[in-house]
């Protein structure tokens, strides 16, 4: 709970938004938010590999999130992507505002949980279509190898996102910005965070999340479970359902909620981010939502929550535990999710929604 709420400070002080970097980056060719992810992944995999290696951490059995990459895989991460841009946040980013007070977001949160039980129902007969087989990089070649290897990308991305964005707005913006007269204490408490301050500490507390729960950090399992139980809760059966059929899965159906290690860390983040907002005095929910934008957050809750079953997690889960793992299901998940995040920044004034765009330094 603890790390959770501490995810969720994080979150909210750095203002650290997968949704809202991808859609910079896609029509603005701001990078900041990419180049900060590659930070975050690079410190996590220097942490995890080792480990995930080792087997044990400090004497704690650990091990990470590998998933078959295949059909399955691809089109979830793709029509995530979409959901991302329509729903207004990814998993980490719907828990994060939610807890700091968006309403509309939790219009979004609703439709991802639905969303997540109708695409875990329907997850065997993806998992029957075309896929690679499990592949670990640090089992497959060592973890010296893979950490090189992906230490490489990280740099080549980092690289070449910064170099687009000097050549079309002149300047870079920076991860860590000009500092302020704030005492420490008050900029932990109050924010806001530099980039780079929060890439740091979710690299960090993944890594504790490793040690604490044997595994990393994921969301969205959680939310299939919550709708589940709802559903359970309302009458119905779902003994005859495939993905509820065993015995494990009936027994995390009786078992309480706080139980499940991902669902405690998903409340520990929505707690987290409510203290933030509350320290920062931005804690004011706003109730006006025009129907559109009711529209979109349903949708993209849908399309989010589906996705996120059928590529076996989220941004978190998927694309950040993901190849922290050496999983690379991970990095099929990245590049599908941004080719779906480039139609949902395409169709979000289509629903009302804003996209960042300044004028680029040659047209001054």
């Amino acid at each position: 709970m603890l790390t959770g709420a501490a995810l969720g400070l994080t979150l909210y002080h750095a203002s650290f938004g997968f949704t809202a970097a991808f859609r910079v980056l896609i029509a603005d060719g701001r990078s900041a938010g990419l180049r900060a992810q590659m930070v975050m992944l690079a410190l996590a995999c220097i942490l995890f590999f080792p480990a995930l290696s080792a087997g044990s951490l400090f004497g704690q059995p650990v091990g990470g999130f590998v998933a078959p990459a295949g059909v399955s895989v691809i089109a979830g991460a793709f029509v995530f992507g979409i959901g991302m841009q329509l729903g207004g946040g990814c998993g980490s980013g719907t828990l994060f505002t939610v807890g700091g007070g968006n309403v509309r977001m939790v219009i979004t949160l609703i439709f991802f949980i639905i969303g997540c039980v109708i695409g875990l129902e329907h997850l065997p007969f993806f998992e029957g279509l075309p896929s690679l087989p499990l592949i670990s990089l640090v089992e497959s070649w060592g973890w010296i190898p893979a950490l090189s290897l992906n230490l490489a990308v990280f740099a080549l991305v980092y690289v070449l996102s910064a170099a687009l964005e000097k050549r079309r707005h002149g300047q870079i913006e920076p991860l860590r910005p000009t500092r302020r007269s704030q005492g420490l204490t008050s900029i932990l408490l109050s924010g806001p965070w530099p980039l780079i301050a929060g890439a740091i500490a979710l690299a960090l507390l993944n890594f504790l999340t490793l040690y604490l729960a044997g595994r990393p950090w994921g969301i969205t399992s959680a939310f299939a479970l919550w709708g589940a139980k709802a559903l359970a809760a309302a009458g119905f059966d779902l003994s005859h359902w495939q993905s509820w059929a065993d015995a494990g899965q009936q027994a995390a159906l009786k078992e309480s909620i706080l139980a499940d290690t991902t669902s405690v860390m998903d409340f520990g983040l929505m707690l987290g981010a409510l203290a933030a907002s509350s320290f920062a005095g931005k804690f004011r929910p706003g109730w006006h939502i025009p129907p559109i934008q009711i529209l979109s957050a349903a949708i993209g809750g849908l399309m989010m929550g589906y996705g996120a079953r059928l590529s076996y997690g989220c941004n978190i889960g998927a694309f950040f535990s993901g190849i922290a793992s050496g999983s690379l299901h991970g990095w099929l998940w990245i590049v599908c999710a941004m080719a779906g995040n480039w139609i949902g920044v395409w169709l979000r004034p289509a629903f009302g929604m804003s996209v960042e765009r300044t004028r680029s330094a040659s047209s001054r």
